[in-house]
């Protein structure tokens, strides 16, 4: 079965090695140490996120370090658009709102 981004970014966990690799490259190693969890949680969470492929793997001399895809949350954030269209209108029609009771006072 193969996992969507969805499916990645619905774990804390897996959110805060995002947050965590988004500007340098890590080891499995270096991520477990952020957290209160075994390394093997660490590289079962990194396997789904490689799986939904938001992070690559490079291998440097005898180390793996995961980096994060960025071009991989572009999707989200066009999933994300179509909400942010009905925010934005809905606070603005909640400005208006606003404005009109200011002014009949």
């Amino acid at each position: 079965m193969r996992r969507d981004i969805f499916q990645a970014i619905a774990d804390p966990t897996r959110r805060a090695i995002i947050t965590l690799i988004a500007l340098q490259a890590m080891t499995p190693n270096t991520i477990a140490e952020h957290f209160d969890t075994t390394r093997q949680a660490v590289s079962k969470h990194l396997k789904i996120l490689a799986e939904c492929e938001l992070v690559k793997q490079e291998q440097q001399g005898r180390e793996i370090y995961y980096s994060l895809q960025i071009e991989k949350m572009k999707e989200i954030d066009k999933w994300l658009e179509q909400f942010k269209k009905i925010w934005e209108t809905r606070f603005n029609q909640l400005d208006d709102l606003l404005l009109t009771i200011k002014n009949t006072k």
